[in-house]
């Protein structure tokens, strides 16, 4: 990894930030973006409502309870994807290989761009003009992988920049907090603790055997994180446009039970792709192709998301729409589309803490044992191709 010049990008309270430009009345207040006050949760808030003790995740009556003065806003995706848009321009413009991570946060390869200082100094001014152009604040960290210097990004924050030169890596992360790593989280954290490692420098001078007795893999890669020691390249920026699944009987159908069923299993697919890529979607589409090989399409336009429990039911109203010719059926499909890249926060202008800490745990399990390891009941057994086309009795 000598010689590598990586940057990390992140917009400072992207959300707030957004905000203030649209309402300079809201500089300098605490102000958190989210659900409503009562029963939502915080997704971003700024610097002054952190300062009480508001954070990200926090329910918005606890975060009330702190912070009495605190704005709730409920939050508008459709603003931040423009800004981000805006930003990502501006960035493919100026470099020649990046990594757009979520809305508000980018990597940066600029190894074999200049030398080390001429790489910083561009950086720099690269900053300079997005805050210039776009009035939003940005911070960034460079070293010679992205562990460092998305530590060093945060350490950098508010409005800043902070650099690690070559070889200084260890030194740098060895007196931080073992939180202060990408991947170690609450609980990990605490786990840590109580084997007590508190600081980097002790999870550096552990042996890897034991943390990967302790933790399996993720002990590993902690141990490798704490090292300074990240080899994962930048994965070029690609704009997907959509992502779509359909299925063609083997036989055609006019079982409406089935159809619903399988629409739902779709959508749980899509969204749980979604959510394991980064997206949100802002249009949803059903199609039909009848026996007679007609295709008919409906779509709607939604706030952005990437819930089931907010796309299932307008998928099972667009294909009541569409279904009115009572005729076989030959194929059927969902297509999400206006992708733009999102972040778990998302989540949170519109779902409560139960909410989101299901599809945490959904998510989790899934991704462990396989996608529909735990689904929607109404899925199960859903196999379309065993179906009678005429009273949906399997075969």
């Amino acid at each position: 990894m000598e010689g590598k010049q990586i940057i990390h990008i992140d917009l400072d309270s992207f959300f707030v930030s957004v905000e203030c430009r649209s309402n300079p009345f809201l500089y300098g207040k605490p102000v958190a973006i989210g659900g409503s006050s009562e029963r939502g949760v915080v997704a971003s808030c700024s610097y002054e409502a952190r300062r009480f003790g508001v954070h990200s995740a926090m329910p918005g009556k606890l975060a009330k309870q702190l912070c009495p003065e605190l704005l709730f806003i409920r939050g508008d995706y459709d603003s931040y994807s423009k800004a981000s848009i805006e930003i990502t321009e501006m960035i493919n413009e100026a470099v020649p290989v990046f990594e757009k991570t979520s809305i508000d946060e980018f990597y940066m390869d600029m190894t074999g761009f200049d030398d080390f200082d001429g790489t910083l100094a561009y950086s720099k001014e690269l900053r300079e003009k997005i805050i210039k152009e776009t009035s939003l604040p940005i911070s960034f960290g460079m070293s010679k992988n992205k562990t460092v210097s998305k530590v060093a990004t945060g350490l950098a924050k508010p409005n800043n920049y902070k650099y690690v030169n070559f070889g200084d890596e260890r030194s740098f992360l060895a007196p931080l907090p073992v939180r202060k790593l990408p991947m170690i989280g609450e609980k990990t954290g605490e786990s840590l603790r109580k084997m007590g490692v508190q600081k980097v420098y002790t999870l550096q001078q552990m042996p890897v055997q034991l943390l990967q007795s302790a933790f399996g893999k993720q002990g590993i890669m902690m141990w490798e994180k704490a090292n300074a020691i990240d080899n994962s390249a930048i994965v070029p920026y690609t704009d997907r446009k959509s992502l779509s699944n359909e299925e063609t009987f083997d036989k055609d159908t006019m079982d409406v039970g089935m159809l619903e069923s399988l629409l739902v299993s779709m959508t749980e697919d899509l969204c749980f792709k979604m959510r394991n890529e980064n997206f949100l979607t802002g249009c949803i589409s059903v199609k039909i192709r009848y026996s007679d090989f007609n295709t008919y399409t409906q779509q709607v336009k939604i706030p952005y998301s990437a819930s089931d429990h907010q796309l299932i039911p307008q998928v099972k109203l667009l294909f009541k729409k569409l279904y009115n010719r009572r005729m076989l059926i030959r194929l059927i499909g969902v297509r999400l589309s206006k992708l733009v890249r999102g972040h778990q926060q998302i989540h949170l202008f519109n779902d409560d803490e139960n909410q989101i800490q299901l599809y945490q745990a959904l998510d989790h399990i899934n991704k462990k044992f396989g996608n529909k390891s735990v689904h929607r009941a109404i899925t199960m057994g859903v196999n379309p191709r065993s179906f009678n086309p005429f009273n949906g009795m399997c075969t």
